[in-house]
């Protein structure tokens, strides 16, 4: 497997400085985050992040996002966008961004929960994903689903029932254990095989449930909160195992939320653990 980093998790980075410590650090891969977003100080994951490529003039940032990434010697996972399936006409700039730029994939976004009829959310998207499907042929990329909490895709299940029918190779699936923790869990080999040809991409971060208060009826209120990938509730070396028993050799992207660390070391940690793990995992099944 190759491993990448998703720069949402690099927000005190500029983009040189995050291409520089990545591939001083060892990592294959980086995936871009892209989006428009409010500024903020202290840089934050999703306000005032430093290595984000706005999407507002994105097509005059490609040459820069190219040159440095390939000096830097890493090579592109995928594009993270945050365009909704919906939004036509910037899905179409976001997917013609992956193609210019060799990235290959893009991730477009699907409708949260709580903004409509769950079927007729579905069923509209669906409609979305099949124009989608048709412009990313187009464009010779695939355009990503992720498995995310809160949304009309938290699970494989619910992935398949959006993407069945449509060409695998121009519309995927990006599995990700720690928003699954969070909501959607299937056993992973089982969604892996549900999903396969759709299985396009993996996103790999930890979270931990935890008691933050009391609730009206003097129960405990439970949150998800962020964890190192080492000390997370997902067991990651299990997750490794079900990906090699599946037969997945692709990217796997970090995208660690956590801030118990400091940015650098905990980049150089993940990559350190994720190949300790790929290595342990590779010795019990010879």
């Amino acid at each position: 497997m190759k491993y990448a980093v998703f720069t949402a998790s690099t927000p005190d980075w500029t983009p040189e400085e995050a291409v520089a410590q990545l591939a001083a650090q060892g990592w294959n891969g980086i995936e871009w985050r892209i989006t428009d977003q409010e500024q903020a100080q202290p840089p934050g994951f999703w306000t005032g992040n430093r290595a984000t490529i706005p999407l507002t003039g994105l097509e005059d940032e490609l040459p820069r996002v190219a040159g440095i990434t390939r000096e830097a010697g890493l090579a592109l996972s995928g594009l993270g966008a945050y365009v909704p399936a919906a939004d036509h006409a910037n899905v179409e700039r976001v997917l013609a961004a992956a193609a210019t730029l060799g990235a290959g994939r893009v991730r477009v976004t699907m409708p949260q929960l709580g903004n409509g009829d769950y079927r007729e959310l579905m069923d509209a998207t669906r409609r979305d994903m099949a124009w989608i499907a048709d412009r990313a042929a187009y464009h010779g990329v695939t355009a990503l689903v992720e498995l995310h909490h809160r949304t009309i895709v938290a699970s494989a299940s619910a992935a398949m029932r959006l993407l069945d029918g449509l060409a695998p190779e121009h519309v995927g699936v990006i599995h990700d254990i720690g928003n699954l923790t969070i909501e959607g869990f299937e056993d992973p080999l089982a969604a892996f095989e549900m999903l396969g040809p759709y299985l396009a991409h993996v996103h790999v971060k930890n979270v931990a449930w935890l008691v933050t208060g009391t609730r009206a009826d003097g129960g405990p209120r439970w949150s998800a909160e962020w964890a190192p990938l080492r000390e997370g509730q997902a067991d990651i070396e299990a997750y490794f195992a079900a990906l090699r028993r599946f037969g997945y050799g692709g990217w796997v992207t970090v995208e660690d939320f956590s801030t118990v660390v400091p940015l650098a070391e905990r980049t150089r940690d993940n990559l350190a653990y994720l190949r300790e793990l790929d290595q342990r995992v590779r010795i019990r099944e010879a």
